[in-house]
């Protein structure tokens, strides 16, 4: 009886894999890659903290949040235990800060550690307004303006009563660092997410278009591929950064930003699907769709493609993480995003110099975001191109 349950349990599993949807072979095939299911784990958590920052961070990042009693200040991490007994309540200490002559005028903290002197940490408090779906875009020319009023909230995960917490410690501004990070990880994705879109409608567009009908189309198609590729980045961004006038809003210089890295990234996954369908184009499933009347436009779009989706979402992935390192380059060379914007890039610029070196250790908290960021993308972008590989199991 054991024996027929067994094989009828192995001819379930047969059946289930034989009968399985692409999509499923390569959840299954995920799934067996830790490195990649963590790194996908990883970038969950970045997207939705990126995603609710406001809620998460208690302040404004920008400078109408600022803290103007405590700048370049060092992180303030939550006690439960001190000299004075422990706290079911996390809290931290009452800080006084001054100059001193015998550091050249820099700031000195005294950190009083009476029971009196505890700040504790207060859940879901009211601070400052922040908006979600709120888009006020000022483009030139009053046709390309738009607004969207999106939803006001105030409440936040965390404060502190009274005076202010900086987990992550403030810059010299006194921008609250905890704040920024997060906003900035919403930022670099949105710019990366905006860029991969673009490229993606161009690379399907142009290389279908080249790989289906072939001959004179797919040569003058080429040359353009070929032409925007060889274009060096460096060059033209520092050529557009000298076009961007300076009275354009922060949003407007986003969506720029973003458009460009898109029109620029599309040849890559443009060629791949060229390269695709120049090989589907003469199987019986095409020549019969075209014999029933069926538009070039249709079979691209409902034979062709699908045959090959595994392999586009795969590149989707993969390409992120070159689209926020392009950006973040950009911001960090002057070239791209800038105050009062905050992007990894734009945070990076304020760890370039040897006094935040040697003194201001904490300004490098993003820098350790924006590794996990891009690894993440990394491991799940060669974990999914292993598992769309009908063939991985092949060569281990």
């Amino acid at each position: 009886m054991s024996n027929m349950t067994e094989i009828s349990a192995e001819q379930k599993l047969k059946e289930a894999y034989f009968t399985a949807s692409q999509g499923q072979l390569i959840w299954q095939r995920f799934k067996k890659n830790k490195s990649a299911l963590f790194g996908a784990w990883v970038l969950i958590f970045l997207i939705l903290s990126g995603i609710f920052a406001p809620f998460l961070t208690p302040y404004d990042p920008t400078i109408a949040g600022r803290d103007a009693n405590y700048l370049n200040g060092a992180p303030q991490l939550p006690h439960f235990c001190d000299d004075n007994g422990c706290s079911l309540r996390p809290f931290v200490y009452t800080q006084e800060r001054t100059r001193s002559m015998a550091t050249n005028f820099r700031w000195v903290t005294e950190v009083k550690t009476e029971l009196e002197d505890r700040r504790y940490l207060q859940f879901f408090v009211e601070g400052a307004e922040y908006k979600y779906f709120h888009y006020k875009v000022n483009l030139p020319g009053k046709a390309l303006d738009f607004t969207i009023p999106g939803f006001t909230f105030n409440t936040h995960l965390f404060g502190v009563e009274p005076g202010m917490i900086h987990i992550f410690g403030t810059d010299d501004t006194g921008k609250d660092i905890y704040s920024r990070t997060l906003t900035a990880v919403n930022t670099s994705l949105a710019v990366g997410t905006i860029g991969v879109m673009i490229s993606f409608v161009l690379a399907l567009a142009i290389g279908g278009v080249a790989g289906y009908f072939g001959g004179m189309i797919d040569s003058v198609l080429q040359m353009v591929t070929d032409t925007v590729k060889t274009i060096p980045s460096i060059p033209l961004f520092m050529a557009l950064a000298a076009f961007i006038p300076d009275t354009w809003s922060a949003e407007a210089r986003f969506f720029f930003i973003s458009m460009v890295l898109g029109f620029i990234g599309w040849p890559t996954l443009a060629r791949r699907v060229r390269t695709h369908l120049l090989s589907e184009r003469n199987q019986e499933y095409v020549l019969a769709a075209q014999l029933c009347g069926a538009s070039a436009f249709h079979v691209i779009r409902r034979h062709l493609l699908p045959s090959f989706t595994s392999y586009i979402i795969v590149d989707l992935v993969i390409s992120f993480p070159y689209m926020v390192l392009s950006e973040t380059a950009l911001s960090f060379i002057g070239l791209g995003l800038k105050d009062p914007v905050n992007s990894l890039g734009v945070m990076l610029q304020n760890v370039t110099s040897a006094d935040v070196l040697l003194n201001y250790q904490w300004y490098f908290i993003p820098v350790i975001f924006f590794i996990v960021l891009v690894l993440a993308f990394v491991f799940v972008g060669d974990g999914l191109r292993d598992a769309a590989d009908p063939y991985s199991d092949t060569k281990k």
